[in-house]
């Protein structure tokens, strides 16, 4: 037998994604505000894994 509330019950909505750098195409890398490169900030590495763009698949036909 399924409960009632499973019925109406909605997962909560997702936290908003913030994204704490931005692509740079004449520099062709991820800066933060501050114009640092996103690289150099540890704690944001470590928080993200990662800082990924799409400048790769955009200069490079095999990325």
């Amino acid at each position: 037998m399924k409960h009632f509330a499973l019925d109406y019950a909605r997962p909560a909505a997702p936290p908003p994604i913030v994204i704490p750098y931005a692509y740079d195409p004449r520099r062709q890398w991820n800066v933060l505000p501050d114009g640092r490169p996103a690289t150099s900030d540890r704690a944001l590495l470590l928080a993200t894994s990662t800082t990924c763009s799409t400048a790769g698949s955009k200069t490079h036909f095999d990325d």
